[in-house]
């Protein structure tokens, strides 16, 4: 194994948006290494199944006013490309359908794909490294020129590189930062993510002055059970309360909060901020049959999230009607006549047809079938909005503005695209680890008359 060579592009993190970049870079004919941290590649892109945003500008700027503008019109106008760049690797997409009530994606398998990715940078002659660290970025005039790699046994590497892509799944498996960028109490949330995106790819940026976010944009993540730790991946779905859509969830003021109907996911972010970051989910037998122990998004597995969090210790109730929930346990801390009172009143209105407050705009109907199905509900992170910044190219930006020369982001690491809203995780990986290739190889070294053609018009 050489100490040193010298590349087109350095991949650091093959998640998502690294293996996607190192598969593309490769087929245009670049010289790529790609490094893991882990001793698996995949990262959280392993317990994916969508590729998903929304489906025009309207629809994104309505759901994500505040993401910055020309990153948000990149991702709506090159998703089409990206699916059709998996469907070309080989691997089964299917048709559109519609996800979380505005958006639009692909249901394909993730494992297939990200091992159809390595396998293809491995078939060209380029490297990756599992098990393998950046101790630090090469600078030279202000320019990123590749790093420093050490190995878990200590062996050490010198990389020089044309283009450095920062790809590790951002900072949600570092509590500090966590409770920095995210929420002071953000450390006590279960990680809904692999373990390994510690912030690597985030401090290297800072490393070499690039911009970040503002605090305060927020986190992707879903509303789990209270009390039941993560005992395997498999859990990151079949524990999240995707339901919390059509239920009502109350405070331990008995109080609700937020509009649930707007997304589970955002309810996750406005639930951290609430007393303790716990709160009382609470659906009719309605809700039950068409939510709870139905399918989130068409063709997914189906699961009893109710009887699965009573299975596995969390704290569940069962009321065979409005009056019991007043027998809810004092030791949980809610007020049990005040959450009753609570969903008696909320009926009342929408059954006169007012609209309640907070609002419910997507789901007024009543809770009035018993029998009624109570979770306590906390939320869980799978990965921080702040980040670094970049530009529609993939390119890092510097606190001045201008690009960081050699320096390229994708996926979790970055800032600026969401802020308290979310659309797509995988499309995002997806999108700008395929632009983060075609910015590399433009900017490596041609021969004379030698041309490549962009993937993006």
């Amino acid at each position: 194994m050489p100490d040193q060579q010298v590349v087109d592009l350095l991949v650091i993190g093959a998640g998502m948006a690294g293996l996607t970049a190192g598969a593309r870079a490769v087929r245009d004919g670049l010289s790529v290494v790609v490094i893991e941290i882990g001793d698996e590649v995949g990262g959280s892109a392993r317990y994916a199944g969508y590729a998903w945003t929304a489906p025009s500008h309207e629809v994104m700027e309505r759901h994500n006013p505040r993401g910055e503008t020309s990153l948000k019109r990149a991702l709506v106008d090159r998703f089409a490309d990206g699916i059709t760049w998996i469907r070309s690797t080989g691997v089964d997409v299917k048709g559109a359908q519609p996800v979380l009530g505005f958006g639009q994606g692909h249901q394909f398998d993730t494992n297939h794909y990200l091992d159809t990715c390595r396998r293809s940078v491995i078939a060209a002659g380029a490297e990756i490294l599992t098990g393998t660290d950046t101790e630090r970025l090469l600078l030279e005039d202000g320019a990123v020129t590749g790093a420093e790699l050490v190995a878990g046994d200590g062996t050490r590497r010198t990389v020089r590189a044309a283009s450095t892509l920062l790809a590790t799944g951002g900072f949600q498996g570092d509590a500090e930062l966590r409770n920095k960028f995210v929420h002071p109490h953000a450390d006590r949330m279960e990680l809904r993510s692999n373990p390994h995106s510690r912030g690597a790819g985030y401090r290297l940026a800072a490393s070499a002055g690039a911009a970040t976010g503002s605090a305060g944009a927020g986190f992707y993540g879903h509303l789990i059970p209270s009390g039941i730790p993560f005992a395997d991946p498999s859990d990151f779905v079949d524990l999240s309360l995707y339901y919390s859509e059509h239920a009502l969830l109350f405070n331990l003021h008995s109080e609700r909060f937020a509009d649930e109907t707007l997304g589970d996911h955002l309810t996750t972010m406005a639930l951290l901020e609430q007393p303790e970051s716990r709160g009382l989910l609470v659906a009719d037998s309605r809700v039950f049959r068409d939510w709870v122990v139905g399918s989130y998004v068409k063709g997914a597995v189906a699961v009893d999230k109710f009887a699965l969090a009573a299975k596995r210790g969390g704290r569940v109730g069962f009321a065979e009607s409005l009056d019991e929930l007043d027998c809810l346990p004092e030791e949980w801390g809610y007020n049990g006549p005040a959450v009753r009172a609570a969903v008696e009143e909320f009926n009342t209105m929408a059954a006169a047809g007012r609209a309640p407050t907070p609002d419910r705009l997507l789901d007024r109907a009543p809770l009035d079938r018993p029998p009624y199905y109570v979770v306590e509900a906390v939320p869980a992170i799978t990965f921080p909005f702040h980040g670094v910044l970049i530009d529609d190219r993939a390119r890092v930006l510097g606190e001045d503005g201008i690009p960081v020369a050699g320096l390229l982001a994708a996926g979790s690491d970055t800032g600026g695209l969401w802020h308290r809203a979310y659309a797509g995780g995988i499309a995002s990986a997806l999108v700008y680890g395929l632009t983060a290739a075609e910015t590399a190889a433009r900017t490596a070294s041609r021969g004379p008359g030698e041309e490549r053609k962009p993937l993006f018009q």
